[in-house]
Order: structure tokens, then C-alpha cells, then sequence
């Protein structure tokens, strides 16, 4: 007789194999002396930045969001970054869920500097929410190796 596993299981399963998977692939190139391992160890920080104005009002303009970098990211991370344009879904303290155009900001730093960078971080986050009066700015954090 062939019974079909409890639906909680293959659940759990297949979470196990999908947490497993980026494990693997990452410790490729430490099993595999073949594999050059490249680069040194960075922090790789991603923000994201919402443009819709949960109080309504007009929504940050690219030209609002650009010179916000320049005068509150830039500075603090002169070494690079990047930004990138998307589409974003946002679920506020009410519950209501918004459509809105975003950007992603992606930093990378050497591990050394992460204290420091930390910092910085989380005043440009506070700085966003409280110049285009958002709730908050989204933050990733990895480790990533880099070379440039």
C-alpha cells in the first residue's frame, strides 16, 4: 500500500532543502581546491527606499532621490555605490498594502569598516524616513567577497 506523506512534512522538507541550498553552493569553492577563491571579505548592505508618502502627497522623484544620495549617502560611502530603480509592495502599520515605484541602494564595505559603516547606515535610514516622511527604509545585511 502506498500512502503520500502529510503535507507537513514535504513542507518541511522542502524548507530544509531549499535553506541548505545557498550553504552548499557557498562552501563550493572552500571543498573544491580548484575553485580560486577571489576577492576579500566585505559586508554587502542593501537598502531599499520606498517613494510613496504613506500621509499622501506627492511621491519622491528621481531627481529628490538623487540629490538625498548625494547629499546623505555619498559622503559617508565615497568608495561606490549603486542604485537601482523597481517595483515595490509595501504593507504600513495599518495593514493597507501599497504599490509603489523604489530604489535600491546596494553598499559594499571591507569587514573592517562594518562598525563604522553601521552607523552611517542608520543615519542615512532615519535620515530618508524623516526627509520624505516614511515609516521605514528596508536593510539587507551579507557577508560577500569582493575584488575590485
Amino acid at each position: 500500500m502506498c500512502t503520500s506523506p502529510a503535507p507537513g512534512a514535504l513542507l518541511t522538507g522542502t524548507a530544509l532543502l531549499l535553506a541548505a541550498a545557498p550553504t552548499a553552493y557557498a562552501t563550493l569553492a572552500e571543498a573544491d581546491s580548484s575553485v580560486p577563491e577571489r576577492g576579500v571579505p566585505y559586508v554587502e548592505t542593501q537598502l531599499f527606499f520606498g517613494t510613496e508618502r504613506p500621509g499622501g502627497g506627492p511621491a519622491v522623484t528621481d531627481r529628490q532621490f538623487m540629490a538625498f544620495v548625494d547629499k546623505e549617502v555619498t559622503p559617508g560611502f565615497p568608495d561606490g555605490l549603486t542604485v537601482q530603480s523597481g517595483r515595490g509592495r509595501w504593507r504600513d502599520v495599518s495593514g493597507r498594502i501599497w504599490k509603489e515605484r523604489s530604489y535600491e541602494l546596494i553598499l559594499l564595505y571591507p569587514v573592517e569598516r562594518a562598525f563604522a559603516s553601521d552607523r552611517r547606515i542608520e543615519e542615512v535610514r532615519r535620515a530618508y524616513e524623516k526627509t520624505f516622511g516614511q515609516e521605514s527604509v528596508g536593510r539587507v545585511d551579507d557577508r560577500a567577497r569582493a575584488d575590485f
